[in-house]
Order: structure tokens, then C-alpha cells, then sequence
């Protein structure tokens, strides 16, 4: 009886550019529906990561498989919701555009009934109906990862990407978004691969953990990796991971990439 390909596979991967290994030896596999959250410091490798798996960066070595095959551009297997970005409010372009873009982007001005119907669906799941045609610009910060969740999850992908998706939106906002992922994830049985500084809105979420820093990379359960003396090996400096009302705090020494993790993460 064969198993079915997992939604995302790297096998002693390895990435460099020019002299300078990012990270290496990395052995993961990502099953459906797993919510597998990434997290280190700046530089540590985690859009490069996300580069590799949608077929934009190449790996130095190892293997990397989307569904069994390798990584391709413009893969319909793998979403992928981007940094929140300033978009100008005058921008012409309407939620429900944007949602299509998600469904038939290669054929833009191509659709019918059908399309309507899947697009109106769609921004309903995630919450959106009432703002479908308004322009993108006069959204808020979390209406606007709303609508890109719907455009991301149009081609019912495998493998949804959140490359940071939580940047300048409030606490209310960073809840409510990842609860959304959330509740796709589980609805739909999307793998989901979370990039973030801010561990505390998806740790409830948080099936396992791939922290990468300069000392190497930990894979595992939340409590497993989110160690004083795991982050201590990792960072080659004393780093103490506090525990407080459910939330988790990393306070380093003077090492500028441990105070970079403290300050993202109070």
C-alpha cells in the first residue's frame, strides 16, 4: 500500500550563498495539517527557507520535495501569504480582484459564474463578505491579511506559506489572523509552514517548532526546543526562556542576535 507524498520534505538540505552556509543538515518532514512554526533571528535563514520551498532560491544541497515533486514557481500545490505591506489607498484594485488573482491569475480577465461563485466563497470563509469590493487601500491591516489568507488558499493548496504575516498588526489583529489559519488549516488539512518573530499569538496553534540560528537549527515540540539550554547551544551564549501566563519570553545576554529575539518576542 503506498503513502501519500507529504505536503513538504527537505532531506539534508543545505543552503549557501557563496562561502556563507545559511543553514544545513536540515532533515524535515511536514505533514498535512501539521502547523510547523519557524523562528529565529534576522539573517538566521527563514525567507531563504521560504524562497527554496516556492522555487525561487535553489538549494546548495540535499533534497526538497512539494508533494513528492521538487519545487516549482508558481506551484498551484503551495500558497503562500506575504509580509503585510502598505498598499496606497488609492490603489483601484478591490478585495474580490485580489481573491481572483489567487484562482486564475494566468488568465487574468478569463471567468465566469463559477469563478464569482468560488471567489465569493472564498472571502466568505475567511470573514471578508462585507468588504469584497472595496479597494484594498482602504483596509485595515488585518482586513487586508484576510483577504490575502482567501486569495492564498484559492487553489486549495497543500502547503500554505505565512512569510511574517503578523508585522504591524495590533494584538486583536495577530489573534484573529492566525486563529483564521487556524481554523483553514484544520478545516481543509493544509499544512501550514509559519514564519514569525512574534512566537506567543500562534503558540496555542503550534504543532512543532524549526528554530534556526547561528549555531545550527532545532526541530521539535514547542516545550522540546523552547529551552533555556537548547537556545543556549544554538546561540553559543546563555539565553533563559521564561514561562508567564501562558506566554513565552527569551531574554539573552549582550549577543546582538540573542537581544534581537528578546526585544520580537516580548
Amino acid at each position: 500500500m503506498s503513502t501519500a507524498a507529504a505536503p513538504l520534505e527537505l532531506e539534508r538540505a543545505r543552503l549557501a550563498y557563496g562561502k556563507r552556509v545559511v543553514w544545513s543538515d536540515v532533515d524535515l518532514t511536514v505533514r498535512p495539517g501539521e502547523f510547523l512554526t519557524v523562528l529565529g533571528p534576522n539573517g538566521s535563514g527563514k525567507t531563504s527557507l521560504l524562497r527554496a520551498i516556492l522555487g525561487l532560491t535553489p538549494l546548495s544541497g540535499g533534497r526538497l520535495t512539494i508533494m513528492g515533486a521538487p519545487p516549482r514557481r508558481g506551484s498551484r500545490a503551495v500558497g503562500y501569504i506575504p509580509q503585510q505591506r502598505l498598499i496606497d489607498p488609492s490603489t483601484p484594485v478591490r478585495a474580490r480582484d485580489l481573491v481572483r488573482l489567487g484562482l486564475d491569475g494566468d488568465r487574468w480577465g478569463i471567468g465566469g459564474r463559477r469563478t464569482r461563485e468560488r471567489v465569493d466563497a472564498l472571502l466568505a470563509a475567511v470573514g471578508a463578505t462585507a468588504y469584497a469590493d472595496v479597494p484594498l487601500g482602504m483596509l485595515s491591516g488585518g482586513e487586508q491579511q484576510r483577504v490575502r489568507i482567501a486569495q492564498a488558499l484559492g487553489t486549495e493548496p497543500a502547503l500554505l506559506l505565512c512569510d511574517e504575516p503578523l508585522l504591524s498588526l495590533d494584538l486583536k489583529h495577530q489573534h484573529e489572523v492566525t486563529a483564521l489559519i487556524h481554523a483553514m488549516r484544520r478545516e481543509r488539512g493544509t499544512a501550514v509552514v509559519f514564519v514569525t518573530h512574534e512566537i506567543n499569538p500562534v503558540l496555542p496553534y503550534t504543532d512543532r517548532v524549526l528554530y534556526l540560528a547561528p549555531g545550527g537549527h532545532a526541530i521539535g515540540a514547542p516545550d522540546d526546543v523552547l529551552t533555556s539550554a537548547q537556545l543556549s547551544a544554538l546561540y553559543g551564549t546563555p539565553v533563559d526562556v521564561l514561562h508567564s501566563q501562558g506566554r513565552v519570553v527569551i531574554v539573552g545576554g549582550d549577543d546582538e542576535h540573542v537581544h534581537h529575539v528578546e526585544e520580537a518576542q516580548e
